[in-house]
């Protein structure tokens, strides 16, 4: 009998436009961006951070009803376990705020009696917990980071509220509450980029949920997935002022030198995310009156779309959002990561769900027929 010859997989590098699974959660199509058939622009418009996880957990908008029982779980899930917070305390002063995120995430695994229960029950009662959580978490090692105790959540207060709320210890502007909460919903999905594909590998080899979302933290901390926008304040301080934006943009280009908030892999017209930030910029620059900020981010826009072609991604305007809030900008990339884990639950839930463990190929492109070499001859 003949046998047929098979031709070795070959690479695709980064596995770009490669279609490893099939989702009913979030699409990319065309450059429209929606969430279970939602635009993305009716979500940012209309919706609050909590609707949206609702519709990214349970596949539909919640009722009225359902939406306060659903607030009401995750304000009450928000405190952490005093012996987290005491474990924070303990940090070195040089710890990032995603090296903290990263290793509470995995402590909250022990504290949370269900941790490991995978029925699909215990596991919607832990996203909560976790979702909950996950802003406490950032904004008490904040706190405790500049020598202040960390400040326990409202019950009464959204997501976003409470974060403001546990990180200035003061109520916050409806504004800056509103700001947040637009940010959490255009950062909460984004079909399977790198940290969401992450915990769907990981929940495929069906370890527990913390575990899972421990893993995607790790991708997300990597600078050219997460870290973007807090490049884009760390420029927007470089140059200082309005006037100066023309200068140091054109030095950048002519040096061939990467500006960070532009272009994105799976766009190639535009963001449909950034116009809303950059609405949220221009109000919170009214408010405070730090208009320079938003200033010096349109014209860097202008001159780098009409230069280069490129338009802005979410995390050019979400940098100066988050500045106008008063947040550090090392807490720019865990804020990612809070209103992220609601896309990476839904998806490791959907992996739960349908699994099948994740195994792909690699093209081997090294020597071939080789032997072994005695040691005395090598």
């Amino acid at each position: 009998m003949t046998q047929v010859a098979t031709q070795p997989p070959q690479a695709t590098s980064g596995l770009r436009d490669v279609v490893a699974l099939s989702s009913d959660i979030c699409s990319i199509e065309d450059g429209v961006l929606t969430y279970r058939g939602i635009v993305i622009d009716e979500l940012a418009e209309f919706g609050t951070f909590e609707e949206i996880v609702y519709l990214l957990w349970y596949g539909r908008l919640p009722k009225l009803d359902e939406l306060a029982e659903f607030k009401a779980d995750l304000a009450e899930q928000a405190q952490l376990p005093s012996a987290l917070i005491d474990m924070m305390k303990t940090f070195p002063k040089r710890t990032t705020p995603m090296e903290c995120l990263r290793t509470a995430v995995s402590a909250m695994a022990i504290f949370d009696p269900e941790s490991e229960d995978m029925s699909p029950a215990a596991n919607q009662r832990k996203a909560v917990r976790i979702l909950g959580q996950m802003a406490s978490v950032v904004a008490a090692y904040d706190r405790i980071r500049n020598g202040r105790e960390p400040v326990s959540p409202k019950r009464d207060l959204s997501l976003a509220g409470n974060f403001l709320y546990m990180l200035r210890g003061m109520a916050p502007e409806p504004l800056a509450v509103r700001a947040l909460d637009k940010a959490y919903i255009l950062h909460a999905d984004h079909e399977l980029n790198a940290s969401t594909f992450t915990a769907r590998v990981s929940a495929a080899t069906l370890t527990d949920m913390h575990s899972a979302i421990c893993a995607a933290i790790c991708a997300l901390k990597g600078p050219l997935h997460g870290g973007a926008n807090e490049q884009v304040m760390k420029m927007l301080n470089e140059i200082g002022s309005p006037a100066s934006v023309e200068a140091y943009i054109r030095q950048k280009l002519a040096s061939h030198e990467k500006i960070m908030g532009f272009g994105h892999a799976v766009y190639k017209n535009g963001d449909p995310r950034a116009k809303h930030l950059r609405e949220m910029s221009r109000q919170l620059g009214k408010l405070t009156r730090q208009e320079q900020w938003y200033e010096m981010s349109v014209k860097i826009e202008d001159i780098v779309t009409g230069s280069k072609g490129l338009k802005p991604n979410v995390d050019f305007y979400s940098a100066s959002v988050y500045h106008y809030l008063n947040i550090p900008s090392d807490l720019f990339t865990p804020i990612f990561a809070i209103s992220r884990t609601s896309g990476w639950i839904a998806h490791i839930n959907e992996q739960y769900a349908r699994n099948k463990l994740i195994r792909p190929r690699a093209e081997y492109i090294g020597p071939r027929n080789q032997h072994w070499i005695g040691i005395e001859k090598r």
